[in-house]
């Protein structure tokens, strides 16, 4: 099961994008949503999209994406402090995030 499916309940849209234009004028760049709509968790569902798209987060299912604002909020366990170094680098990629919060994740 793919990150968008676990988190959201949520298929991959088809021409779901990281970085997506948005479709209307003035969406801030933490609400633009998967397609460039509007979306109250629009950078947190485009974060998990990217955690998809990378097969070395594919086997951990003990983390999870949400979103204050512009800030990616992890939550959770990872097994080690490379990966959540990945998440991380990945999350912090995703237009619209300003910064990545890691304290309420544990390593080990």
């Amino acid at each position: 099961m793919g990150w968008l499916q676990r988190l959201f309940g949520l298929e991959k849209p088809a021409d779901a994008q990281t970085n997506p234009t948005p479709t209307e004028g003035d969406i801030p760049p933490e609400r633009v949503g998967l397609n460039g709509e509007y979306d109250d968790s629009g950078l947190a569902k485009r974060v998990a999209l990217a955690f998809d798209e990378d097969s070395s987060l594919d086997d951990i299912n003990t983390l999870w994406v949400a979103q204050t604002g512009g800030t990616v909020v992890l939550k959770g366990s990872v097994p080690t402090q490379e990966i959540l170094d990945q998440a991380v680098s990945i999350a912090g990629g995703v237009s619209g995030a300003t910064s990545v919060d890691t304290d309420q994740v544990q390593v080990g």
